[in-house]
């Protein structure tokens, strides 16, 4: 909401005031000040002048040397090259040394050798436009109307009515009321504790003994949509121009000025809040009005030249035949103000507030007017506005008022009273106002302190309990001046919970490995799926639906994490950043079989790396993870059934129950193509509450063995297919406690040991507790593990 200070005088008097001091104490009572900005700061030193004699210049065919009168006492030489420029003319004139918008600084001069001292100006020249000069030549110089020629010498902001200043505010969806002049007229008032002049607007109407009922009917057929409908009408409508004081305080507004008609319902709309709306009353068939659910798929072109095609919940502003308006949200073609528009019917409606959101989102329709009821308005404004509109007519000469209302009110609310409790105020604030302060503060915004209960006034909708009036005492008392006091409460010692630390512990882990973490948004868009080759039959495509979302690419909740990784990981290469290695702990949600209840939400460890990595580095970082939770029994084994992976380089996480923790392995390269890149990429998907679930708390010691270990190498020719994870387990199995470690140290691919064969080298390394293992310990241990491997596993020692 732009607030021009020149208006807000109308209501409260802060002339006095330095516009920071007033922004800050605005900000500081709950009304929060945007910026400010003066609307001709930009220009100094140009006047209001008169254009006495002009001569041809002796060396040009197109310039003119002008004689002017500013006021000064002294003729001043302006040379131009204006062709629209007349003796007598009033016109703006920048005398040097002068400043114009967009940094323009205007000395004197010579042109064609004849001394020139300043320029005459344009409207553009001036930051204005036809809005504001209506009927003025865009081209040329500013041709001023007789009405300047008492101002000859007059600064041209001041003549102009340049000289405001407008004050920016963000305005809470909870006050509606705000967003109007006389609302914040309003807490003006009491943030600087100064009387509030409100204007009652007197209409005198034609008094020709013509009625209202002579040329409307109106009928409310959606009272739950609509609460409240008001109209008048205005014949003789004279259209013109709006004169200048009401063209400026619409542009400080940001406002662009039309006709008087259109400008008389949005000067209504700022300055009380109430939106409006005029209809030309020949295009009304059946003269009435009725407010009205629209048909389903009934054609509707607005204002702005748009066709929408309506449905059944949206409210429409008609006659007997056709929609004349959106509810609160814009006119429609068919009723629109022309310039021979002779008659005219004013709105002045209440209408339920998420049904006008609704109609302006399917319309694809945001406008000055949504924007105030989708808050939430109050009827009890929409007199007050009707009559200031029809005032103004009569103001401006616009049009002859016709004698009656029709106001149509089926759901009049009744006034909201709470009970005053000002013990209870200071004990919820920490505070220790005085009770007629508080009966001041409140008397100051308009909430009457009678009888032991307060009387809410009907625009502040906000206010509907104890704390709510707390909040208004306070913000007006000054929350500066709350007094210090320490914290008296009994408590208990705040900590981490064990899934908290746990997954603390993990993160730190992952730094120490040198990979960085990352957070992506668990919302995303369904072609992701597609990105990671996921199956069309899939499970993980059935996905939350967000019902509104910023867009396509935002539209589900993930299922899962790794297309958020990859996704990351593409960006990084596409900036040629050479080794990089991420994880993330994220969550995926799975929808619920049970109609209304909540998806599962999960954590997952996402791992991505490329660059100088391959599948044994991913292996050992989550080899460290189990190491770090004690996770024991796990075991690796191979995969080729996930389509987002390569087939041969592939492995799941198994649990010794045959539970599956994830999977990890080398992203295939068809995968990788979706996301425009040929490296090797790297990935791994853990469920990170599975991982907790299996965490051993309990940290044991283990002393530093007292006795040598003995080891053994073996190697065996076996199946391509056969996992070297199966032999060692058998090793281990057959070796018993005694098998301290079983590591693999070659594999062998060759002719010589055939074709889809491959030779495993692994070291089984050997040690007793107790004592001292002998040689011959160690082959009785040995004879075991190859007896136990050909008869699982069909493996001899290689010859």
């Amino acid at each position: 909401m732009n607030l021009s200070m020149k208006w807000l005088a109308d209501f409260v008097d802060v002339g006095d005031i330095d516009i920071k001091t007033y922004a800050d104490r605005m900000t500081l009572t709950g009304s929060k000040v945007e910026g400010y900005e003066e609307m001709g700061a930009e220009i100094e030193n140009v006047v209001v002048a008169r254009i006495k004699r002009i001569v041809p210049h002796p060396d040009s065919d197109h310039l003119q040397i002008c004689t002017m009168d500013v006021g000064s006492g002294t003729d001043v030489q302006i040379v131009t090259g204006a062709q629209n420029v007349f003796e007598g003319a009033i016109v703006p004139a920048a005398l040097p040394v002068a400043k114009l918008p967009g940094g323009v600084v205007i000395k004197s001069g010579k042109l064609r050798g004849v001394p020139s001292d300043g320029m005459l100006c344009s409207m553009g020249e001036l930051k204005l436009t036809v809005h504001e000069c209506p009927g003025k030549e865009e081209n040329g110089i500013l041709i001023l109307d007789d009405s300047f020629a008492s101002m000859i010498g007059t600064d041209i902001r001041k003549a102009l009515m340049l000289d405001d200043t407008t004050v920016e505010f963000e305005i809470t969806s909870n006050r509606p009321d705000c967003l109007s002049v006389i609302g914040l007229a309003r807490e003006t008032a009491a943030s600087f504790d100064r009387p509030l002049t409100l204007h009652t607007p007197t209409v005198k109407g034609c008094n020709d003994g013509d009625n209202i009922k002579n040329y409307l009917t109106v009928g409310i057929e959606a009272p739950d949509l609509c609460y409240r409908y008001a109209a008048k009408v205005v014949k003789n409508v004279r259209i013109a121009p709006s004169p200048m004081w009401l063209r400026m305080r619409l542009a400080a507004a940001g406002v662009r000025s039309i006709n008087n008609i259109v400008d008389i319902t949005n000067y209504v709309m700022l300055e009380y809040g109430q939106p409006m709306h005029a209809f030309d009353y020949t295009s009304l068939d059946g003269s009435a009005i009725r407010v009205r659910r629209a048909q389903k798929g009934e054609c509707f072109k607005s204002l702005d030249l748009i066709d929408h095609v309506l449905d059944d919940t949206m409210l429409v502003i008609a006659d007997e035949k056709k929609a004349c308006a959106l509810a609160g949200v814009m006119g429609g073609a068919n009723s629109e103000i022309l310039d021979s528009t002779k008659t005219v019917v004013f709105e002045s409606a209440c209408f339920n507030g998420g049904s006008v959101r609704v109609t302006a989102k399917k319309n694809g329709m945001r406008t000055e007017s949504s924007a105030r009821f989708e808050k939430g308005l109050d009827p009890e404004n929409c007199y007050a506005g009707l009559m200031r509109a029809c005032e103004l007519v009569e103001l401006l000469d616009a049009g002859d008022v016709v004698d009656g209302m029709i106001d149509v009110y089926p759901g009049k609310r009744e006034p909201v009273v709470l009970p005053f409790r000002p013990e209870r105020y200071n004990e919820f604030l920490g505070t220790d106002i005085p009770t007629e302060q508080m009966i001041k503060i409140l008397d100051s915004i308009d909430c009457k302190v009678a009888d032991g209960n307060i009387s809410v006034p009907s625009f502040r909708a906000d206010l509907g309990c104890m704390n709510d009036i707390a909040e208004e005492v306070l913000r007006f008392f000054g929350y500066d001046k709350i007094a210090s006091t320490k914290i008296v409460a009994e408590t208990t010692e705040g900590g981490r919970t064990p899934k908290q630390q746990f997954r603390i512990d993990v993160e730190n882990a992952l730094f120490g490995m040198g990979v960085d973490e990352i957070q992506t948004f668990s919302f995303i868009s369904p072609k992701y799926y597609d990105k990671i080759r996921m199956p069309e039959n899939c499970p993980l495509r059935r996905s939350v639906v967000i019902s509104n979302p910023l867009g396509e690419d935002t539209s589900i909740m993930r299922t899962t994490t790794l297309p958020s990784m990859l996704e990351t990981v593409a960006r990084n290469l596409n900036f040629s950043n050479e080794n990089v290695r991420l994880f993330e702990i994220g969550s995926v949600y799975l929808p619920s079989d049970e109609e209304g209840k909540l998806p599962h939400e999960g954590r997952v460890l996402t791992i991505g790396m490329y660059g100088d990595v391959d599948f044994y580095t991913v292996k050992g970082t989550i080899e460290n993870i189990l190491g770090l939770a004690s996770i024991k029994d796990i075991s690796f084994v191979s995969v080729s059934d996930e389509p987002a992976y390569h087939p041969g380089r592939t492995a799941a996480l198994m649990t010794a129950d045959g539970k599956r923790l994830g999977v990890f392995g080398q992203i295939h390269p068809l995968t990788a193509a979706n996301y425009g890149t040929d490296t090797a990429i790297y990935a791994a998907e853990i469920d990170f509450d599975a991982l907790f679930a299996l965490r051993d708390g309990a940290k044991l010691y283990h002393p530093l063995p007292k006795f040598p270990a003995i080891t053994r190498d073996f190697s065996f020719v076996c199946d391509e297919v056969l996992e070297v994870g199966s032999i060692i387990a058998v090793m281990k199995k057959a070796g018993g406690k005694q098998v301290e470690d079983v590591r693999l140290f070659d594999i062998y691919r060759g002719k010589q040991v055939g074709e889809n064969k491959k030779s495993v080298s692994l070291r089984m390394t050997l040690r007793a507790e107790d004592h001292t293992m002998t040689m011959e310990d160690a082959e009785k241990i040995s004879k075991k593990v190859l007896f136990l491997l050909e008869r699982e596993l069909g493996l001899t020692l290689r010859g």
